[in-house]
């Protein structure tokens, strides 16, 4: 490679953090801030390993299930939401506990319930095995949520009454995708009752337009973010159809193969919702010590959402 060879890297804007992996973060610093280390946390409190780690190395100690943590602790649900058994157990083990949901899981779950208490069976539209999905789904009885990731799943799925039939969607989806499998549910079911307001949050929606604007004509488009954060595997889709020549997902600046860059000149650069920024800023360095990189951003979206911190930190 040429030292002096252009790169015109397009980054994307939004990208990384949204207002609820913020959220979730601060509840876990402010909770430790409260009640001293070791805080638990069941599960990553979001998809990143970087952020975990800097939470582990301040006295976070992460977990899979409640059974693992004592009860003189205090415990943090993650960003993902939990099934309803989850807040239970730690009540009857009368725990301290923090929900660290992000409140537009907890509005699917709000709507999930106001179907099933209007009699109606329902729709999640998922992916098989994500914590926000077993977190929604535990929010009912079994038999009254049935989880559809295809258009395929749509033709097999049976309900006791085709009349009688909502959906609710996983937050992190690819909204061309949900779109079609939506349009399909509407076509067999059409008396289908639909979420108030989508169900995808703003912040996939406005990182997946950023990344359809800057992907045409771009050589490659690298996403930063965690193989298990449902958002960032969804933008490497968003890149490809949306017409970048190649899209991969990168943990960080350590994980690019520098062999793709091999003659490309322009780049596509964006980060999942629960990539730091200072990830973002590791893969601009680490190019400009071997190009002579120049920077356009693509902004397709301002956002200013916050959200309050659960009340329990507060007292």
């Amino acid at each position: 490679m040429n030292d002096s060879q252009p790169l015109v890297i397009r980054l994307a804007a939004p990208r990384g953090f949204c207002a609820g992996v913020d959220r979730a973060i601060q509840i876990v610093e402010e909770a430790l801030e409260k009640w001293g280390a070791p805080v638990y946390v069941r599960h990553e409190i979001v998809h990143n390993a970087h952020v975990v780690s800097r939470l582990e190395a301040l006295g976070a100690i992460f977990v899979e299930e409640l059974d693992e943590c004592p009860e003189d602790r205090p415990v943090i649900f993650s960003a993902h939401g939990v099934p309803k058994s989850v807040p239970a157990e730690a009540q009857r083990r009368n725990m301290i506990f923090v929900d660290a949901t992000c409140p537009l899981v907890s509005k699917v779950h709000v709507e999930a319930e106001r179907h099933h208490r209007e009699g109606r069976e329902i729709v999640l539209i998922g992916h098989a095995g994500h914590p926000e999905v077993i977190g929604t789904m535990g929010q009912l009885p079994g038999d009254t949520i049935t989880l559809i990731e295809t258009v395929e799943d749509v033709a097999t799925f049976e309900p006791k009454d085709p009349e009688n039939v909502a959906f609710v969607t996983q937050t992190t989806l690819s909204v061309d995708d949900t779109a079609d499998i939506v349009a399909a549910l509407q076509a067999r079911f059409p008396g289908i009752s639909s979420p108030h307001k989508e169900d995808i949050c703003y912040a996939t929606t406005n990182r997946q337009d950023a990344v359809k604007s800057l992907a045409p004509g771009a050589d490659l488009v690298l996403v930063i973010g965690a193989k298990t954060s449902s958002n960032s595997v969804r933008l490497v889709e968003v890149a490809k159809r949306a017409g970048a020549a190649r899209a991969e997902l990168i943990a960080s600046a350590e994980s690019i193969d520098w062999s793709w860059l091999d003659g490309v000149s322009t780049l596509g650069l964006t980060a999942g919702a629960s990539a730091p920024e200072d990830l973002v800023q590791g893969v601009i360095d680490a190019c400009s010590e071997k190009f002579d990189v120049s920077v356009e951003r693509v902004e397709t979206a301002r956002e200013t959402v916050t959200f309050k911190l659960p009340r329990i930190l507060a007292e």
